[in-house]
């Protein structure tokens, strides 16, 4: 459900749960909006998670704007990046929980990028067995799709995301005024979220993009401002029927299962997820079209689209001696096979996806060929 004007002003985007629904608002300079943050569940004290990178240009502002909603507001500073996506770092926001002495009310505030909004929702649906959290993702992919949904998780040195739980936030704060100080290298891993969008489910937002693209890698604030809204419309759709990923959500994973065994391969970081994504994208499109889902030149498209974007369109060796085995042997690993079968999300004709298996000797080819092989 779309609502064109939040309470905060800007636009809403609600997420229809029934009794766990929450609103998305999305307007430039929330985190300042001392009123944005009204209405939260009552608590003695909040919690800021954040990390190096972004606390010292948003922590300061985001806690002036909760102290007039907390008596309290207690933060705690992670490490920068995939690579710390683990159990250790996630101890550290549990270290700062109950060396504050916190209480199952307490709220906690995701203040950062995937990897922060991830792992304190983790940390929210585990601590005292649930305490509330907000995200106020600060990079394009984490307003666009991790910050939305209630996926939480940590990575596992075989598996991404393969320790988590669903659980929802309260609400959700996209400050486009944040994606001013995002890296040109982030903003393209962004952007790969966007653009997975269209081919799954809206091809006129497909359009859309190709059509701006220029004017979203320059951060343009009306083009932003609308690949926010559109995805956030969308993923609200899908998460509204779909929850626990049962069926239709796993459509949003469009890209991942080549992407997150390029993460696991090449060591967390050294790719960032939406590079990966991206390049998985193309290597996904390129099997639907062996299937016979979509023609070449659609792959073309999605190839020009994604480097267009600023992002990898050639897949990396995994390994010098068996480099399908190695990747067939991650993406089984991936939390979409069922029986060891590895099940993919492809691209049906335009604007609509399936999950299907697909044999491992045409994937070897789309491996081999993305490869450069």
């Amino acid at each position: 459900m779309h609502r064109d004007l939040s309470p905060s002003g800007g636009e809403q985007v609600v997420i229809d749960l029934g009794d766990r629904s929450y609103r998305i608002d999305i307007a430039a300079g929330l985190l300042d909006r001392a009123e944005a943050f009204s209405g939260l569940p009552v608590a003695t004290a909040a919690m800021i998670v954040t990390n190096e990178t972004v606390a010292p240009l948003y922590l300061d502002r985001l806690r002036r704007s909760l102290e007039p909603h907390y008596p309290s507001v207690l933060h705690v500073v992670l490490p920068d990046g995939e690579a710390f996506k683990t159990w250790e770092t996630l101890n550290l926001i549990f270290d700062a929980l109950l060396g504050a002495a916190c209480d199952r009310k307490t709220v906690l505030f995701a203040l950062g990028g995937g990897v922060v909004g991830d792992m304190t929702g983790f940390a929210a649906a585990a601590f005292m067995r649930g305490v509330p959290f907000v995200q106020v993702p600060t990079t394009l992919l984490a307003q666009v799709d991790s910050s939305v949904g209630g996926k939480t998780a940590i990575n596992h040195p075989l598996g991404k995301n393969m320790i988590g739980a669903f659980y929802q936030p309260q609400r959700v704060l996209c400050d486009l005024a944040t994606l001013d100080t995002l890296a040109e290298r982030e903003l393209s891993a962004g952007l790969a979220e966007v653009i997975k969008y269209g081919p799954i489910a809206d091809m006129a937002f497909l359009h859309w993009i190709e059509h701006n693209m220029a004017a979203l890698r320059a951060k343009d604030p009306q083009a932003m401002a609308h690949a926010v809204k559109r995805s956030c419309q969308i993923k609200a759709e899908v998460v509204g029927q779909d929850e626990r990923e049962s069926g239709l959500r796993a459509i949003l994973n469009f890209g991942h299962t080549f992407g997150h065994a390029i993460e696991a391969g090449m060591g967390y970081g050294a790719w960032l997820h939406g590079e990966a994504v991206g390049c998985g994208m193309v290597m996904a499109t390129r099997l639907s079209a062996r299937m016979g889902l979509v023609s070449e030149a659609f792959v073309e498209r999605i190839q020009a689209v994604v480097t267009a974007a600023g992002l990898p369109v050639r897949a990396p060796v995994l390994d010098e001696v068996d480099n399908v085995g190695r990747y067939l042997s991650l993406m089984r690993l991936d939390k979409k096979s069922e029986a060891g079968e590895i099940r993919f999300v492809l691209v049906d004709g335009t604007g609509k996806a399936l999950m299907q298996g697909a044999p491992d000797m045409l994937v070897g080819e789309v491996i081999t060929e993305s490869c450069g092989g």
